[in-house]
């Protein structure tokens, strides 16, 4: 059975074959045996050559005499591991040392395997053809899971996107109604157990039909966006949430925060908008963007559910409405002027 290379015209690329040895008439045995079996052959006499050439193209396999001047075999080995790591090609040492302490000394260089001379050119050449295809199918291997890596990677990064879509407000850039009302729920079910408090704020923009009417609707979103933004950095917890609840309409969920707790956040909403002051020649309230804020807090319990906050939090924010807006009302009615 003939042992030579298939390479086929739609083979990607001839293996390279580095020939380390400074004995001239062993270099062109194999050089000459290796090419026959369709082969491509580099020849150089030490160490220091072979690392040069690594430099430049690494070989599909390098064929290491262990004895040579300037740098020996087991050295030069032992370098290109370290240089190239896992991209190393395999190392195969032929040499005429063959005893153990030689064979071991390959072995911890990394050589893969280990010929004395003189060669037997069968064996020899079986050796060469199995590690070429074990190393081009280990190349292919990890090319195929890099692949992998970064399909997995860009997918991570799309899910991130779709969820970052899927929980956000597409105008506002904060929480969705979707993310409230999944938040709302869970905190719920959670400080039910811990007996802990649940803060809710609903908060409105007032007189907003009449601002869009003035200054467009394109305005209108940017008022919107003004008035998110304060909102959410008056949020200072991991756990706080703020979220576009409809409209120009916005809620803080704000977990373990008894009644007082929530009308300080109110009120700081309050107060950071009037520093904004944004223009709104026709409110009834001020000349600049006011917001009617509604609050309740309460001790979570199996008998009732975050509904039963919502309505309450909407009663207080109705009757913020109904006391000339610009403040903020807790469910207990008790008025705290803005």
């Amino acid at each position: 059975m003939d042992g030579s290379l298939d390479v086929s015209p739609a083979s990607e690329r001839v293996p390279l074959i580095l020939i380390v040895d400074d004995d001239p008439i062993s270099n062109l045995m194999l050089s000459e045996i290796l090419r026959k079996d369709g082969y491509q052959t580099l020849v150089v006499g030490d160490g220091q050559a072979a690392l040069d050439i690594c430099q430049k193209e690494l070989p599909d396999i390098i064929l290491m005499d262990a004895v040579m001047p300037v740098m020996n075999g087991f050295d030069c080995c032992r370098s290109i591991h370290i240089w190239y790591g896992d991209s190393c090609p395999p190392i195969l040492m032929i040499t005429g040392l063959n005893d153990t302490e030689s064979v071991e000394r390959a072995y911890q260089a990394g050589a893969i395997d280990y010929v004395t001379k003189p060669f037997h050119w069968a064996v020899l050449r079986g050796r060469v053809r199995q590690a070429i295809s074990a190393n081009l199918a280990h190349q292919k291997l990890k090319q195929a899971l890099g692949k992998e890596r970064l399909l997995l990677q860009e997918l991570k990064i799309a899910n991130h996107k779709l969820h970052q879509l899927a929980s956000t407000d597409g105008l506002t850039s904060i929480a969705n109604r979707r993310v409230f009302d999944e938040r709302l729920e869970s905190e719920w079910k959670r400080l039910c157990r811990e007996q802990s408090p649940l803060g809710l704020i609903l908060i409105d923009i007032d007189c907003f039909k009449a601002y869009n009417d003035t200054y467009g609707h394109l305005n209108g979103d940017k008022c919107l966006c003004q008035v998110a933004n304060i909102i959410h950095t008056c949020v200072r917890r991991p756990a706080d949430v703020a979220a576009r609840y409809g409209g120009e309409e916005f809620a803080l969920i704000l977990p373990n925060t008894d009644l007082e707790g929530v009308i300080c956040v109110g009120k700081a909403v309050q107060k950071e908008l009037q520093k904004l002051a944004i223009p709104h020649a026709s409110s009834i309230v001020k000349p600049f963007v006011t917001v009617s804020i509604g609050v309740v807090a309460v001790l979570p319990t199996l008998s009732s559910s975050p509904q039963t906050l919502i309505s309450w939090a909407d009663q207080a924010l109705y009757d913020a409405k109904n006391n000339g807006r610009n403040c903020v009302v807790a469910f207990t009615s008790s008025v705290i002027n803005g």
